[in-house]
């Protein structure tokens, strides 16, 4: 009997499987999802760092306590860290660790439901909240008698500061409870007593008290002396420009990694692809990333932690809307370049332009359609990050040094560079045949003066 050896499936040709033994494939390179449109390290003005630093001179600035307060939990209790009073503009400089952890005991806890009326205006103003955790309405009078939003505070802010210095002082408008919150209350009383049992904190507060007003214009700044619009020989006044006896200086930061390609891989697997100059590609990508990442989220020059308080503002009502888009324009009105935000929130900014029935435009940015609110173009980036309740912000900034906006720090010129500002210098071959590639690129960001950046924060994006 014969052994049949025709195949079994009865083909008449040669499989695809084997033939693909004898042939060459088409291939893409190497894949990789984390690569992302990295607007960021696109759009920033790079300037060359000299020196490994890069000095931000200012007209001498009289900053107030205008920062927020830190509070800690001890399961629904909640206190304010006592140094942190400080930021309260009537206790700024004020170092008696013991007085202040006193006056943190002073503060009691409360708790107010969504709509809940806190201080009514005209009421005498006779105790300092603090917002632990919520978010409020100011409220006020408009022109014509309406009620009018004045805006909105939130985690970390206070309000009737001014009762520590002024005993007649009265609330000039509304605090009305736009969430649940949580807010730390100092009576007057309180206060006026501790103040009878330490010498230092009514010395201090009274120094406050009388000190005169600063010359100053409306950004905080030393008011330059002019004269204008006086005839005959009137007597001109003499003046100069006070600039920062310490002017901040950023240091740039630096991301690095040590690439291992094995000899036998680079010796005999370079075709048709080069597989050193694969693994450097990918390798260069992921360094991007992290860069584009800290210039967002480091807590040194990361642009989240380094826009002014004062450039800071939340949402209406949660989800990013035309009206908060608006304000947060207002707040880098001169010459605003773009605006940056989690993909997330574009979205929820989509969403409420259609429950309103808008239709933002678009506008060409680096040879691309891209959404755009009043001109400035809106562009997706993923490191600003969203936290697990669905809360982001969106950032607007204006750009270059010409119009004292932001930069982004680097510098070119480096040993070994294969890219501006990157470089990758071979390292060794050790024991065992690998090769060693040292890739590093130096960076940072710096925001020349407080209205060059500005940031809607508690933006819900779910």
């Amino acid at each position: 009997m014969t052994e049949n050896t025709m195949p079994t499936d009865n083909r008449l040709s040669l499989s695809t499987r084997a033939a693909r033994n004898l042939a060459t494939t088409t291939k893409t390179p190497p894949q990789m999802q984390e690569i992302t449109s990295r607007h960021l390290l696109r759009v920033l003005p790079w300037v060359e760092a000299v020196g490994g630093a890069y000095r931000v001179n200012r007209r001498l600035t009289y900053q107030m306590a205008d920062g927020r307060l830190t509070f800690v939990s001890t399961g629904a209790d909640v206190r304010v860290i006592s140094a942190e009073l400080c930021e309260l503009p009537a206790l700024r400089g004020f170092a008696d660790a013991d007085v202040l952890a006193a006056l943190a005991d002073l503060f009691t806890q409360r708790e107010y439901e969504a709509g809940q009326v806190i201080e009514r205006a005209g009421t005498p103003m006779d105790e300092v909240l603090l917002l632990a955790h919520g978010k409020v309405d100011r409220l006020g009078e408009g022109e014509y008698g309406n009620e009018t939003r004045l805006g909105v505070l939130a985690d970390g802010e206070y309000v009737g500061e001014h009762m520590l210095v002024n005993a007649d002082a009265r609330w000039e408008w509304t605090v009305k409870a736009v969430t649940a919150c949580t807010v730390l209350a100092l009576g007057r009383e309180e206060f006026e007593r501790l103040l009878t049992l330490s010498d230092g904190l009514r010395e201090h507060v009274q120094a406050y008290r009388e000190d005169p007003d600063r010359p100053v214009n409306r950004f905080g700044e030393a008011e330059i002396a002019l004269a204008a619009g006086h005839v005959g020989e009137a007597t001109l006044p003499g003046t100069f420009v006070d600039y920062e006896l310490g002017p901040r200086e950023y240091e740039l930061s630096v991301a690095q990694t040590i690439l291992r390609v094995h000899s036998r891989v680079a010796d005999l697997y370079n075709e048709p692809m080069n597989q050193t100059e694969q693994q450097l590609r990918l390798t260069i990508e992921a360094l991007r990333e992290r860069q584009e990442h800290e210039l967002v989220n480091n807590r040194d020059f990361g642009l989240l932690h380094n826009a002014d308080l004062k450039q800071r503002l939340h949402t209406r009502s949660g989800p990013p809307t035309p009206d908060d888009l608006d304000e947060l324009l207002a707040t880098v009105w001169k010459n605003p370049n773009v605006m940056f935000a989690h993909p997330k929130a574009i979205a929820a900014f989509a969403r409420q332009c259609n429950a309103r029935g808008i239709y933002p435009q678009t506008v060409e940015f680096n040879g691309q359609k891209a959404p755009a609110w009043r001109g400035v173009p809106m562009l997706p980036c993923n490191k600003i990050p969203v936290n697990d309740k669905g809360i982001s912000s969106i950032m607007v900034m204006r750009l270059g040094e010409k119009d004292q906006g932001v930069v982004g720090l680097r510098r070119t010129g480096l040993v070994d560079e294969y890219e501006p500002g990157l470089s990758v210098r071979f390292m060794s071959i050790d024991e065992k045949a690998i090769l060693s590639y040292l890739v590093t690129t130096y960076y940072s960001a710096a925001v020349l003066v407080p209205d060059a950046l500005g940031i809607l924060e508690s933006v819900e994006v779910l």
